[in-house]
């Protein structure tokens, strides 16, 4: 089985969005990821902050379930993601980043000198989320190749 990744913009028209503050008092501003396969997955992700490059993991995400990796509004343009299907040890959704990881629930500061720092060093894709506040990835399985493609629209493209 081969994986597919597709990100999306979160977005709402005016009038949902001013019903949404009315309700909520404030509109919630998150970074997320969907996992749209019928196997558990598990998730790292890595962005730029004030104090350099970080990356940190594990989410574990359940067949068909959405996890916010990040609350609030985002902090940086672009995200990184590195996931694997735990049901499927074989497939990953992965990229031409390289930055550092480890097994277990992991922090990591830089993303220089992995392997002599003790953790393992993996591929990550790209997510530019532009200016946005609030973005999605989804993570699919298909039978095109691995690949990301990005939308700053409602509707995600479905390149293969």
């Amino acid at each position: 089985m081969n994986l597919r990744i597709v990100t999306q913009f979160v977005t709402t028209g005016l009038t949902s969005t001013l019903l949404l503050l009315a309700a909520a008092g404030a509109a919630r501003a998150d970074f997320q990821v969907c996992n749209s396969t019928s196997s558990r997955v598990g998730v790292s992700v890595g962005y730029k902050d004030g104090e350099g490059w970080a990356t940190e993991g594990w989410w574990n995400i359940p067949a068909n379930s959405c996890e916010t990796l990040m609350r609030g509004d985002l902090i940086a343009r672009y995200y990184y993601i590195h996931a694997i299907d735990y049901d499927n040890q074989n497939e990953a959704w992965d990229g031409p980043v390289p930055m550092c990881i480890r097994d277990s629930e992991f922090t990591i500061k830089g993303i220089d000198n992995c392997l002599a720092r003790g953790f393992e060093r993996k591929g990550f894709f790209e997510v530019d989320t532009g200016e946005n506040r609030t973005w999605t990835v989804q993570l699919t399985a298909t039978n095109a190749a691995s690949h990301a493609a990005a939308s700053s629209g409602q509707n995600p493209p479905t390149t293969q």
